[in-house]
């Protein structure tokens, strides 16, 4: 794989506006409550894990997989957090502390890096495969969190901070077209890593439905840079009014 080769103008505005989301979000993890903390940490796992396409060392494909492996972390934090809110808003009661989610993630994200290391070196199509796994869970979950957040919405409607929620439901609604798009062309071999992986073995790919494709790419494009955008706006609006 070419460095950079498959980096473009859309790609690199989405990393800047994850890099924002992210440093808010983690920012906003410090100064705040303990119920927020997974929530905002898992925002932020989402700029870890597209730091990659930036990354100079982005052709080590073991440093890919942990990249994808965060990112399904990233997801998996988020919606313990708004199940963690869900269970605060109807009984006021919490528990745990900081620490405890810092290092649980932290102790996860370092297991899952060793098991890639101490595994063969992945190869374009197992990469693409754990890429899928990751692409997967971030549907599935994201319809969850937006469940969640209704029912949340519903327990705390009378106050300052319910229109926050209301834009965690928009920006779960963005990135489920960001993933979802991506997760209907893998399904179909239709994205750029399938198209490489033929090329590597010498195989002619010939894809069908252009016009599918196409709108697809689209949705995802537009997708991720919405998703970054409303995630800084929504933790930008949350920490001025919790403040």
């Amino acid at each position: 794989m070419e460095l950079f080769a498959d980096l473009t103008t859309i790609s690199v505005i989405q990393v800047i506006f994850w890099f924002l989301a992210g440093v808010i979000s983690f920012y906003f993890s410090i100064g705040n409550a303990r119920i927020w903390t997974s929530i905002s940490l898992g925002f932020f796992l989402i700029f870890i894990s597209q730091a990659y396409l930036l990354a100079p060392w982005s052709d080590y494909p073991r440093l890919a997989a942990i990249h994808y492996i965060i990112g399904t972390v990233a997801i998996m934090v988020m919606t313990h957090g708004f199940q963690e809110y869900y269970v605060f808003s109807r009984t006021l009661e919490t528990g745990g502390s900081k620490t405890f989610v810092y290092l649980g993630t932290l102790a996860v994200t370092l297991a899952s890096a060793v098991f890639v290391f101490i595994n063969p070196e992945p190869t374009y199509n197992v990469l693409r495969n754990i890429k899928m796994i990751e692409n997967a869970n971030w549907v599935f979950l994201s319809l969850i969190n937006i469940d969640m957040i209704r029912k949340i919405y519903l327990q705390i409607r009378d106050s300052d901070i319910a229109r926050g929620f209301i834009a965690f439901g928009a920006v779960f609604v963005c990135i489920l077209l960001w993933k979802g798009s991506e997760l209907y062309l893998q399904v179909f071999c239709w994205d750029s890593d399938w198209h490489l992986f033929m090329q590597s073995i010498g195989a002619y790919h010939n894809v069908d439905y252009p016009g599918r494709v196409n709108f697809s790419i689209m949705v995802n494009q537009v997708g991720g840079l919405l998703s970054g955008l409303s995630v800084g706006g929504t933790f930008i609006y949350l920490f001025r009014l919790l403040r």
